[in-house]
């Protein structure tokens, strides 16, 4: 199983409170059977226009290409439950996200996806997505053994909820790991089941 104690690249502003799921990945792109390719919708009513021509959006800003840590505000992910945000984020590229506050069933599902959503103060979060604009190549350093985030310019406390942290560091987010590492348990309890049909 993969541990998950830090999280290192540069980062992208997405500035605003509240922002849904639907604002994430519109739901008229989650008719895919799997999550392959949701990436190219992440935020899409929101980076092109009608005609398919891109906006002005930190996503189409050629300075943040390859940026693989999301800097956010309050309440980021609300609305529906949908797993396809995280997973489109994720196929986009996002590896972590920093924000003021998450939506809790958005948390969850960016850790079952190995995303740590880390949280800092109003004020820390302004100064971060203020430096990441003005400075794009900013490198930015989130270390879950002692929950700081660093850049070259300063250093900040962050915080997530205990459960979360845990599973990342010790690799029990990925459920489908933990699940095949336990297979001969599995079939030694299911063998023992009466009612279990077995071939």
């Amino acid at each position: 199983m993969e541990k998950i104690l830090d999280r290192t690249g540069r980062a992208l502003p997405i500035v605003g409170n509240d922002i849904d799921t639907d604002r994430i990945i519109p739901a008229r792109y989650m008719k895919s059977v799997t999550f392959t390719g949701l990436g190219a919708f992440a935020f899409y009513d929101e980076r092109f226009d009608h005609d398919k021509e891109p906006k002005v959006h930190p996503m189409n800003a050629e300075e943040h290409n390859g940026a693989s840590i999301l800097v956010v505000n309050k309440n980021f992910g609300c609305g529906s439950s949908r797993e396809h945000a995280p997973q489109a984020l994720k196929d986009y590229g996002i590896r972590a996200i920093i924000g003021e506050s998450f939506a809790e069933i958005f948390a969850g599902n960016c850790t079952a996806l190995g995303i740590p959503a880390v949280n800092a103060s109003e004020d820390d979060i302004e100064k971060l997505q203020t430096l990441i604009t003005e400075k794009p190549d900013t490198r930015v350093e989130i270390d879950l053994e002692t929950m700081t985030l660093s850049t070259d310019v300063f250093s900040v406390a962050i915080t997530m909820p205990s459960s979360y942290r845990k599973a990342m560091l010790d690799g029990s987010w990925d459920s489908t790991s933990l699940l095949l590492q336990a297979e001969k348990d599995i079939v030694n309890v299911e063998n023992s089941l009466h009612y279990a049909f077995t071939e």
